[in-house]
């Protein structure tokens, strides 16, 4: 009773290490957002207050008329409205972030309630983490519209990352079209923080409007071209020497030359490249897995249960029409066992296997008593012989070879 006890408490550590982006996403928001609000005021305090302080002098020497006066207060206190309405909008910004992270707090909390796994709430915590699971999934295989109608209809739209992921789509798309100026837009508003990431999405930006220049072949275009590298590829020189030094070489080849790397560097693939750089940078800058989390997920589930035998010859019920078994291993079937086929096997440090086992001349173990009442409740084999649940073969009980566990 007491083994049973503790097979079934629920740990809620062990849950939340899936789930620990829920809440970091939103802190990086937040973080985000502040830092927003913290440069729109310095830029205008540096702005507004030596304006002041110019108007004020300049009124009391009166080195201007009234009306000029007039004129620079008006102005400087329409950049206030301006930056009055900039920080309404980024207020209700803060606002949605904090009623996110508040919910994923209650969806978390809920779970640290529930004392059993046998628990029907636990149940009904882990359908809502599936259909969080699944539209994570769908959201990063590009499905957004998809993923954003599964999280309305579930309920779930506090608990997942849809505008996160919609704008990271966004962007994807541009670059696969050919287009850099939307990710440009997106790294000028991460400056900051891109500058402590060892991906360099900015110059490789950079690199490829170098190259889209120089592919036209056209004079003034490679003029243009030689401009743009001295002002935003040069000054990485000690970063970037080598790609510096390709791009200069681009000067003198054509986009159908053989040479390499020129070849590369011409070749559109690159644009593959700098959407697969633009997704690497930014989920690293917003703390999120590379992974979909059900990957992560369905890989420690397998791992946990895979065993050398579960890639045998002879698959699951869902494929195989001999077999009569509705319990299938998660490993052997054909869903999921090329995705487990490079998992590491599961460590298990106590047997469960049944106190009589034998094993068939195909090479599956099952307990003895068991198979015997099964093929005689089937009632389709002889007495004597016995039928494998799984691949439906026949073989007659003398075949049987008694199992010893080491």
């Amino acid at each position: 009773m007491a083994a049973e006890l503790t097979s079934t408490k629920l740990n809620p550590e062990s849950h939340i290490i899936l789930d620990q982006p829920l809440l970091r996403l939103p802190l990086e928001l937040a973080r985000r957002n502040f830092k927003t609000v913290q440069r729109a005021v310095e830029r205008e305090k540096e702005y507004v207050i030596p304006a002041i302080k110019e108007a004020a002098a300049a009124s009391l020497s009166n080195t201007q008329t009234p009306e000029q006066t007039l004129a620079a207060l008006d102005a400087m206190i329409s950049r206030m409205q301006s930056l009055k309405r900039k920080m309404e909008g980024l207020q209700e910004e803060e606002k949605k972030i904090h009623s996110q992270s508040r919910k994923r707090i209650q969806h978390l909390e809920t779970l640290h309630k529930i004392p059993s796994l046998a628990d029907v709430k636990y149940d009904q915590w882990s359908r809502v983490r599936l259909d969080r699971l699944l539209v994570d999934h769908m959201l990063r295989s590009g499905y957004s519209e998809s993923a954003k109608q599964m999280a309305q209809d579930r309920g779930v739209e506090d608990l997942v990352d849809l505008g996160v992921f919609t704008q990271a789509k966004r962007i994807v798309d541009s670059l696969r079209r050919g287009e850099t100026k939307e990710a440009l837009q997106w790294c000028g508003e991460n400056k900051a923080a891109l500058k402590k990431s060892p991906q360099n999405l900015e110059f490789e930006l950079r690199l490829q409007q170098y190259i889209e220049m120089v592919r036209t072949q056209d004079k003034s275009k490679r003029i243009e071209a030689i401009i743009h590298a001295k002002k935003y590829l040069i000054p990485n020189y000690q970063a970037q020497n080598s790609d510096i030094m390709r791009a200069a070489g681009l000067l003198v080849f054509t986009q159908d030359t053989r040479a390499e790397p020129y070849k590369s560097l011409f070749a559109r693939e690159r644009w593959k490249f700098l959407a697969d750089l633009f997704i690497e940078t930014h989920h690293e800058l917003l703390s999120l897995p590379a992974q979909p989390l059900l990957h992560i997920a369905l890989s420690a589930g397998l791992s946990a249960l895979k065993t050398p035998l579960c890639h045998s010859a002879y698959t699951s019920s869902s494929s195989n029409s001999q077999s009569t078994s509705t319990s299938v291993c998660p490993i052997c079937s054909t869903e999921l066992n090329e995705l487990a086929r490079n998992m590491p096997y599961a460590h298990h440090s106590k047997s469960y296997v049944e106190s009589d086992p034998i094993v068939l001349p195909n090479g599956r173990v099952y307990g003895k008593q068991r198979l015997i009442e099964m093929s005689r409740n089937m009632g389709t084999v002889k007495p004597g012989d016995v039928k494998d649940p799984t691949t439906g073969q026949v073989f007659h009980e003398g075949e049987m070879k008694k199992v010893y566990i080491m």
